[in-house]
């Protein structure tokens, strides 16, 4: 479902506006009253009914509301008001309350895990293919129709794949099919609930849910308070932004947007991802060509890291060390402006915990996705095409751009070793997908991707596809290519690699 305009993302959409208006109000005398309203005001009799009664709909949009201001969900067996706690929430500065991924209770359907079932389609047909391929004798026919005995079925799936009439369905709860690390599993009572020692924040679980069950937590209350106090703070964006805040919205106009929002000045995480893949061709010459290492993992998506850290902490040594775009563009912010704050505006919500790393902690003060800025838009009113800057964006070159796309990160390094070290032969492997992502990491441990530079993407398509993200992957990559073709240059120059950084 990822970047369908649904229900869903309306909702998210509305609860993340009201809670922007808040920040930039940064009135603490109405603040809990204007908090207490915003359910009321986003359902109300006359609204689209959004669930089988206005009540329970009012309650999941009031769990919403606290973690769009970084506090955690309200505990189900004790009176807690909606506003407890805001007092630490209330703040120009990054907060919010981990874990970043939380289940909705009330919102969860309590889907199920995995189950084959017979759909009123099935015409009890004489040949009955389903119950002859059945190795557990789970079918039988009852009033002229089959029927799965579940205490039988060990969901092999045969029974499905030979019904004519596919009158037989697989369901799956949604979030549970899309977490690549087997994160989510069942509370007592059935419902989602996401284990966090596995989980690594990828969002794709979110994006996955029908119901809007599941949701991040978000600094967008804090960033506007900090931009409504006038601070110099200064926008990082990264390359996936194309395309994102309508079809015919350039970089002039996205620049002049955040300079209105109030931003004093913005900068393309190309900018770091250039210098990243000058470094990491280096690294890889350096270092896997020679034997040092038996082959490099690239270190841009921190789900891809984390995953890598903890379900395969034997090639920990062979995760890049260089800084990563967000990182390595806000230091050099940080280097020319140090008393600025810096905010990176990606597609990806697992950087909003990467950037509270205590390596990262002082360079990336605030993190926001691009479903989050446009609702700051909202917030404030701005139509982007009202507003144009005099220039873009620095002149950043098509390999740094091309990190938003699944493949991206690998070409870039290849092109920058193909430059640079002609005489090098690169072998280049890519994941994109956590599933995928474990797969070629259990290859490389086993020894079979040696001599390889393995670029791994936690979202199926990249950057371009992250939990963040407003409009489809097909359109975000057309509009991605089209920006890294429109570059002045194709590959970073080797100098960039003198930037001192770390």
């Amino acid at each position: 479902m990822r970047g369908l305009q649904t229900t869903v993302r309306a909702i998210r959409r509305r609860v993340f506006t009201e809670v922007a208006k808040l920040g930039f109000k940064a009135n603490a005398e109405t603040l809990l009253p204007d908090m207490e309203a915003i359910p009321y005001t986003i359902v109300s009799d006359e609204s689209q009914r959004y669930r089988e009664s206005i009540y329970r709909a009012r309650a999941i949009v009031s769990e919403r509301v606290r973690l769009a201001m970084g506090m955690s969900l309200r505990p189900e067996n004790k009176p807690v008001h909606l506003t407890a706690g805001v007092e630490a929430s209330n703040i120009s500065e990054k907060y919010y309350e981990p874990p970043l991924m939380q289940v909705i209770p009330s919102a969860c359907e309590s889907c199920e895990e995995n189950k084959y079932e017979v759909s009123n389609i099935c015409k009890g047909c004489l040949a009955h293919p389903c119950q002859e391929v059945c190795p557990r004798d789970a079918i039988s026919m009852v009033n002229g129709v089959s029927v799965i005995d579940q205490d039988k079925c060990i969901k092999c799936g045969r029974c499905k794949s030979v019904c004519p009439y596919d009158a037989i369905a697989k369901k799956e709860r949604p979030c549970q099919k899309a977490c690549g690390v087997n994160a989510i599993v069942s509370d007592e009572y059935g419902r989602a609930f996401i284990d966090n020692d596995k989980c690594v924040s990828c969002g794709m679980c979110m994006v996955s849910c029908p119901f809007g069950a599941i949701s991040d937590k978000s600094q967008i209350f804090q960033l506007a308070r900090a931009l409504s106090e006038g601070d110099k703070i200064i926008a990082e964006i990264a390359p996936a932004f194309v395309g994102q805040f309508g079809d015919n919205i350039t970089p002039r106009n996205i620049k002049a947007a955040l300079k209105e929002l109030g931003f004093s000045e913005v900068y393309e995480v190309a900018l770091g991802a250039d210098i990243g893949a000058v470094a990491e061709a280096r690294h890889y010459v350096e270092k896997v060509v020679t034997g040092e290492l038996p082959f490099l993992l690239t270190s841009c998506c921190p789900s891809w890291a984390v995953m890598a850290k903890k379900f395969f902490p034997d090639v920990i040594d062979e995760i890049s060390q260089e800084l990563t775009p967000m990182v390595a563009t806000a230091r050099t912010i940080k280097q020319e402006h140090p008393d600025a704050r810096v905010v990176f505006i990606g597609p990806c919500a697992s950087k909003k915990l990467e950037a509270s790393r205590r390596s990262v902690r002082s360079d990336v003060d605030f993190v926001v996705t691009f479903e989050e800025l446009q609702a700051m838009f909202d917030a404030k009113g701005i139509d982007l095409t009202h507003y144009e800057a005099e220039s873009s964006f620095h002149n950043a070159t098509g390999a740094g751009r091309g990190y938003g796309c699944a493949g991206g990160v690998a070409s870039a390094i290849e092109k920058c070793i193909n430059e640079y070290y002609p005489d090098v032969q690169v072998n280049i492997e890519h994941a994109e997908g956590l599933s995928e992502c474990r797969k070629i990491l259990t290859l490389a441990k086993a020894g079979k991707m040696n001599g390889c530079l393995i670029e791994g993407m936690g979202c199926p398509g990249g950057c371009i596809a992250g939990a963040g993200t407003n409009i489809p992957v097909a359109k975000a990559k057309k509009s991605l290519d089209s920006f890294v073709k429109k570059s002045s240059r194709a590959v970073p120059p080797i100098e960039l690699e003198e930037i001192e950084l770390k």
